[in-house]
């Protein structure tokens, strides 16, 4: 007689218990789509989703039909956000090495190790979801899907698709290796000419990709680009873009200067990493075009900081030192050509602990309200997620940030998470709590034996 399939508890022993029913009486909701507060509002999760959003003067009767074991928490004077998204990560540039270049020669191995620490630091900091340019893979992706590891939810480029020479390249040019198409090298694929830039997408996708990242300009971290190379041909770009749009996907183009902007806007590139040097013509260009932009400002401002002083090596820090200073001019500039921004931090290696730090730098020019839609909102629609993450609404996701006081009031307080963000959840469950009230509920707590 054959064998019935395994239980699921013995085939995937981690996977956690269905989610807790949850009712949140007494909250104000930070409505991240229209910069509001909505007050005194019962908010019900259940397997997963946000089921309901009453107010709070309603009967709770209804509320516990078939959620007779809910958890009930009173959020009187508390606030409800979104979930936060950080829509430029790399998790795979892993902290401890002392610069840039022992970081890009980790072994795989060893990174791999370090990149759940990662991913729960950005995880209790309050980002449920995050979109990695370059390096994560899918079985890391899978890991926090499965609840194996504990993490934001990922959306994952694979590689970067780079040029020989171009940013992702990271051979010095006294370096004569010679790398093949297809080469990978830390967080980038080599590709040149059509046939090898197909190849190379098409591969990504295979991989689990589910975007496509291309280097249209040159980087800080590079050690031969200039920033005011254009990468990549148009051929080259566009066959990328097809690709992409084949698979129902989109792509997004590392660039600073508006001639790199424009090369990858008119080839089919979809969204835009960093922009430092954008000007208005260009800014108004990419507002036509409906092209989403990821400024990552807080890389450049922690690689100057003395408090990491020597993790760039000399040929990056002028070209660092140039794009830091233009940051803050192309945001505002960006901003007012009505460009869809989103938020990023792309830092790497120990820089990742500044993560939230992005939040003050963009409120020097953009108001609170602007910059936690960037985290939240802008990015879900980007995602192709405008109906799933980014709003504490019906039908969506329960990734949910209990606060202490509005971050519409100040988004800045979000620099310091350990003092704002009582508990995160992400799908319905609490994956992190400051708060006595609330308790941790996705590894079970053991019963004492004595």
């Amino acid at each position: 007689m054959a064998t019935q399939g395994l239980a699921e508890h013995l085939l995937r022993p981690w996977k956690p218990a269905k989610q807790n029913n949850y009712i949140l009486t007494n909250a104000n909701i930070v409505d991240t789509a229209t910069g509001s507060v909505l007050s005194d509002k019962t908010v019900k999760l259940s397997d997963g989703l946000i089921t309901s959003i009453t107010d709070s003067s309603e009967s709770l009767n209804e509320l516990w039909k078939g959620s007779h074991d809910a958890i009930v928490l009173d959020l009187a004077g508390k606030y409800i956000c979104p979930g936060l998204i950080d829509a430029h990560v790399h998790v795979t540039a892993v902290p401890g090495e002392k610069d840039l270049g022992d970081m890009y020669n980790l072994d795989e191995q060893r990174s791999s190790m370090r990149q759940p620490y990662v991913c729960k630091q950005m995880l209790q900091r309050g980002f449920t979801s995050a979109r990695d340019c370059g390096g994560a893979t899918l079985a890391l992706k899978q890991a926090i899907d499965e609840n194996v590891l504990q993490g934001p939810r990922l959306f994952i480029a694979g590689h970067a698709l780079t040029q020989t020479g171009g940013h992702g390249d990271i051979r010095g040019p006294h370096n004569h290796s010679d790398c093949c198409g297809g080469t990978v090298m830390a967080l980038g694929r080599l590709c040149d000419g059509v046939t090898e830039c197909i190849k190379a997408a098409r591969e990504e996708l295979r991989c689990g990709s589910n975007f496509i990242k291309v280097m249209c300009g040159g980087g800080v971290a590079s050690p031969t680009d200039k920033l005011e190379n254009v990468q990549f041909t148009a051929a080259e770009v566009q066959a990328i873009t097809e690709c992409a749009r084949n698979s129902n996907t989109y792509v997004t183009a590392h660039a600073y200067t508006p001639r790199s902007i424009r090369h990858a806007i008119d080839n089919g590139c979809r969204g835009i990493e960093h922009g430092n040097l954008i000007d208005e013509a260009t800014a108004k260009y990419m507002a036509e075009k409906d092209c989403f932009l990821t400024p990552t400002l807080i890389t450049y401002a922690e690689m100057a900081s003395p408090e990491f002083p020597g993790f760039l090596p000399p040929e990056s820090k002028s070209k660092n030192d140039q794009v830091l200073e233009a940051g803050l001019k192309s945001l505002k500039t960006a901003h007012s050509a009505g460009v869809t921004i989103c938020f990023g931090t792309d830092l790497l290696g120990p820089l990742g602990v500044s993560q939230s730090k992005e939040f003050s730098l963009r409120s020097q020019v953009l108001s609170s309200a602007e910059v936690l839609k960037s985290a939240t909102v802008n990015p879900a629609r980007m995602f192709g997620q405008a109906d799933f993450l980014g709003q504490v609404k019906e039908g969506f996701s329960a990734d949910l940030l209990v606060m202490t006081s509005n971050p519409l009031d100040d988004v800045a307080i979000l620099d310091r998470p350990d003092k704002c963000v009582l508990a995160v959840f992400k799908e319905g469950r609490v994956y992190h709590s400051r708060w006595s009230k609330v308790v941790q509920d996705v590894v079970p707590v053991q019963d004492n034996i004595e």
